[in-house]
């Protein structure tokens, strides 16, 4: 195999991506209290390694090469990914394999403060397996969705570049089944403590989110022509989230926020994802406004619906990702003069396609995933005891601190002695 720009590229694109992950956990960690920041953290670290080996074992397999039912790929197929050594499938599965890792990642969010880890490890290969590979399998691994797909071949093909249902949709519907399953936490809607403890954690986080997604959708562009599109719209779509959220804060509340900053930029860029290589820069700035707006809008839904949503993957991944996905119906440019949304005279076809694929994606994460978290609840428990999650669930999980300096039991937020560690570890232990 000859060594191309464009492999250049994808694989660039690829460590971008993996940094993406990173960016998550900084993200989560400082939108959490000081006493759950490490384990926040954690749970995005610890997914790196568990579905990098999925990956390399039959999750690459099961997105792609010979269907089962329209369903996922054969698993067996490429095993190991020992017989794609030497060709350029080998770049395409480690690029595939950071998309499937800060997916399952973003679910974390919603279970903050509460979540056993070890619940969590058992969670994200069973997950990835079950339910991020097959609706990528369906999306774009010529599955049901695909355009000879069993459905996609009667409705047409959805349009998702990046992963608006396979990423987005996917990780915004697990997490809420996750939040109803494991329920709110103590003092929700009540507690003053429970808000972010770290904005400038926050803000880091959004910034390594943004520069890696010029990765994350400008890995598969096919000519220097389309990802100079995808950089543009990857640019203004998020840029325009930013303005409508902190319009929305202003109007509303009477001062916009730094979080509300960050939010809004990774609402933007949810929203972009699917549509990226298929919009206008005008279209992209529009579709950044009203996912901001949108967005801003929906995470304070939790608490008239009553459920604990921690750091709002409901209110910016689900509801950004639905606006990215349906708005195509409507403002999706037309390939060389055919197709096209409703506002460039595409008629309905697309739009009914956006929406099969959205249903779709709702629906296959909402079953798939409440049958695994419900499972793992059942056996081992998903959620921490009362005590540890008000001493800490960086304590009882990991017997660490977020923040000590001079050692155990010398500074920090809330001064941990060795008897607590010992004590908070045994609790978690025999739990």
């Amino acid at each position: 195999m000859d060594l191309s720009a464009g492999h250049v590229w994808v694989m660039i694109s690829a460590a971008l991506v993996l940094l993406m992950t990173p960016g998550v956990a900084f993200f989560y960690g400082g939108m959490t209290r000081a006493k759950a920041a490490l384990n926040m953290m954690m749970m995005s670290f610890v997914s790196i390694g568990l579905v990098g080996v999925v990956w390399v074992l039959w999750g690459f397999s099961m997105t792609g090469g010979d269907g089962v039912g329209g369903l996922f790929g054969n698993p067996f197929t490429s095993f190991g990914l020992e017989s794609l050594i030497g060709t350029e499938d080998l770049i395409s599965a480690g690029f595939g394999a950071t998309f499937a890792i800060i997916t399952v990642a973003l679910i974390s969010g919603a279970i903050a403060d509460r979540a056993k880890f070890s619940a969590w490890a058992v969670f994200v290969p069973v997950w990835v397996t079950l339910v991020y590979c097959p609706l990528a399998f369906m999306v774009w691994g010529g599955g049901l969705l695909g355009e000879e797909g069993a459905i996609g071949s009667v409705v047409g093909e959805a349009i998702d570049f990046a992963g608006g249902t396979v990423v987005h949709i996917n990780a915004g519907v697990a997490a809420l089944v996750l939040a109803l399953i494991i329920g709110k936490r103590k003092g929700f809607g009540k507690d003053p403590s429970q808000r972010p403890h770290n904005i400038p954690f926050v803000m880091l986080g959004a910034t390594l989110l943004w520069f890696g997604w010029f990765g994350f959708n400008g890995g598969a562009a096919g000519s220097a022509e389309e990802a100079g599109l995808i950089w543009v719209n990857t640019m203004a779509a998020p840029a325009a989230a930013m303005v409508g959220w902190l319009l929305t804060e202003r109007i509303r509340d009477g001062r916009p926020t730094s979080l509300g900053a960050a939010s809004g930029i990774v609402a933007g860029l949810v929203a972009i994802t699917p549509a990226c290589a298929n919009v206008s820069p005008l279209g992209a700035v529009g579709l950044g406004l009203l996912a901001g707006v949108l967005s801003a809008l929906a995470v304070g839904l939790k608490y008239k619906l009553g459920y604990d949503d921690s750091l709002d993957v409901v209110g910016v991944h689900l509801v950004a990702g639905i606006v990215g996905t349906l708005a195509l119906g409507f403002i999706a440019l037309p390939i060389e003069g055919e197709g096209g949304g409703l506002f460039y005279g595409g008629g309905f076809a697309q739009l009914g396609a956006q929406l099969v694929a959205m249903v779709v994606a709702i629906l296959f994460s909402a079953v798939l995933t409440l049958v695994i978290g419900l499972a793992i609840h059942k056996a081992i428990g998903f959620r921490v005891s009362e005590e540890q999650e008000v001493n800490g669930v960086d304590l009882s999980e990991h017997a660490e601190t977020a923040y000590e300096f001079g050692g155990l039991g010398v500074g920090g937020s809330f001064r941990p002695t060795h008897e607590a560690v010992r004590t908070a570890t045994k609790e978690s232990v025999n739990s």
